[in-house]
């Protein structure tokens, strides 16, 4: 049954004016009965919003839980990407469509895919709201809906893209335009940006820089480009271990690091590219480039700001350890939708998979949650078309590495394990429910040095 068919008796057009939350809109009783369309079902055991990395992943731990028919995921999106390849695809070493799948193919197989957006979360109703006024209950709510991408916020943008030598790899209509521009170079500035704002993989934006230091000293234009990094933060790296290597690869490279500059404008017809000094607020500095890649401002997703699931930010408000919302304990949250306190990225959201299916089935059985999530990421930090630095850490931004050797040194294991491995893993194992980050191996690597 299509997950937008109309039910002759729902329950959920009920005369009346409802308030769900401060600053939602009023519905009329009129605007209901006519506008009004409802899923194939209105309740589900466990309900997914979100159908990527962190949504999938979790509905097909939930699937083998309570069974498929219990199960749904709200996902508008018709393709599912593997965004962490797109380094390599601004880089020239990957295409764009190894990335994308339909994500009619990742979705598990029975579990009901709504093919609609959430405008409205209500949690002291074990509701939520879709487009068309659409709602949905549930018993258990999985809040996985990622990250928004904010390039209006820098004046000049998107629209600037539409002019060459200016890319991004953080969206799937940017990302090919960032090769182009590395091939075209010719000489002069070429700036990599991060911007002011919690961002996801935060190592992405200075791998682009190293690729394309790389790619010129390959073809011959690197004597001819000032590759310069601008970013709004105090260091380069925020583990101490792997900020001392990258250290000095930029000063062996001789590329320029611009500590606290944060991008708040580009004039892409003139080629210049607006800074504002975080240690000098007011103060600006203009670039004129002949390449430049935009790490965009980022924040939660707009349902959730104001949202009574949300800090005051609009993080999903969840508990560190358990992945528990703390106030709502029927509901829980996943990857890069959440304040959890460590980067946004893939290999996140593998290790939260896991604690959270030993949370929820814990709570399914009124019993408190035990499993602890560490705040384990990973950050492979490509440094060349052949290296990777592979950065693991937890919660203290303590490493927390699986191999038993030195990752702070660029390896070629690393660089394949990049870009052949994980995505082999992502498609296969954690999409499937099945992987829920390396403690495992870790432990085995650790067990056997003893």
């Amino acid at each position: 049954m299509s997950a937008t068919g109309v039910v002759s008796s729902c329950s959920c057009l009920r005369p009346g004016v409802r308030l769900l939350k401060t600053g939602m809109q009023k519905r009329s009783s009129f605007s209901l009965h006519t506008a009004a369309r409802c899923a194939a079902r209105e309740y589900y055991e466990v309900l997914v919003l979100g159908g990527g990395a962190g949504g999938i992943a979790m509905s097909a731990r939930m699937k083998r839980k309570v069974g498929a028919g219990n199960v749904a995921v709200v996902e508008p999106s018709k393709t599912h990407y593997y965004q962490p390849l797109w380094t390599l695809v601004g880089g020239g070493a990957k295409k764009l469509a190894t990335s994308a799948r339909p994500t009619g193919s990742v979705m598990p197989t029975g579990v009901e895919w709504i093919k609609s957006r959430v405008t409205a979360l209500d949690p002291d109703k074990n509701c939520v709201w879709l487009e068309n006024d659409t709602k949905i209950s549930y018993k258990y709510l999985i809040i996985a809906l990622g990250i928004s991408l904010h390039y209006e916020k820098i004046k000049g943008l998107p629209e600037g893209f539409n002019h060459p030598k200016i890319g991004s790899n953080y969206s799937v209509h940017t990302v090919e335009k960032t090769w182009k521009a590395l091939q075209d170079f010719k000489e002069g500035n070429a700036i990599f940006t991060f911007p002011n704002t919690p961002v996801k993989c935060a190592g992405a934006p200075q791998k682009i820089m190293y690729l394309s230091e790389a790619y010129w000293r390959k073809t011959g234009k690197r004597s001819k480009a000032n590759v310069m990094f601008n970013t709004s933060l105090g260091v380069i790296f925020g583990v101490k271990k792997y900020a001392d290597a990258l250290l000095e690869i930029v000063k062996e490279r001789n590329i320029t690091v611009n500590y606290k500059r944060n991008l708040i404008e580009v004039r892409a017809d003139k080629q210049e590219a607006v800074f504002e000094n975080l240690d000098k607020p007011g103060v600006t500095e203009v670039h004129q480039y002949e390449m430049l890649h935009v790490t965009p401002p980022m924040g939660p997703p707009d349902v959730l700001i104001n949202s009574p699931v949300s800090d005051a930010i609009g993080w999903v408000d969840v508990d560190k350890e358990t992945l528990q919302h703390k106030k709502f304990p029927n509901v829980f949250g996943i990857g890069d939708c959440t304040n959890l306190p460590t980067s946004k990225t893939a290999a996140a959201v593998a290790a939260q998979s896991g604690v959270l299916d030993k949370t929820i089935s814990l709570v399914m059985k009124n019993q408190l949650p035990t499993k602890k999530y560490d705040g384990y990421t990973s950050c492979p930090l490509v440094t060349g078309y052949n290296k990777v630095i592979l950065a693991e850490f937890d919660y203290n931004a303590q490493p927390l590495e699986t191999f038993p050797i030195d990752q702070s040194k660029e390896r070629v294991t690393m660089y394949h394990m990049k870009a052949d491995m994980m995505p082999f893993l992502y498609w296969n194992a954690l999409l499937k429910g099945y992987w829920g980050g390396p403690a495992p191996v870790r432990k085995l690597m650790h067990l056997g040095l003893k």
